[in-house]
């Protein structure tokens, strides 16, 4: 299973059309939901989005993703939960 690229910073460019979090369109969102989406249009979605990020917006991104991978969660909404303690 390919987990999804959201790592809870859900803020669209308004010029881009991509988010801020995770790279991706609305349509590319909407794919990533259906269940009869291939992992292989998954691996590929993710090394398109990646191509659109650069510095520190692809730093962070791949580090909150690899965190939402291995603990289930993003690194902002393991900080969202823990600032609400």
């Amino acid at each position: 299973m390919i987990i999804s690229p959201c790592i809870s910073i859900c803020k669209m460019d308004p010029v881009t059309g991509y988010c801020y979090g995770c790279g991706r369109d609305n349509d590319e969102k909407k794919i990533w939901k259906d269940q009869n989406t291939s992992d292989e249009w998954k691996k590929q979605n993710l090394e398109d989005i990646q191509k659109r990020m650069q510095g520190w917006q692809l730093e962070s991104f791949k580090e909150s993703y690899e965190h939402k991978k291995n603990n289930g969660m993003s690194l902002f909404k393991k900080k969202q939960l823990n600032d609400s303690d």
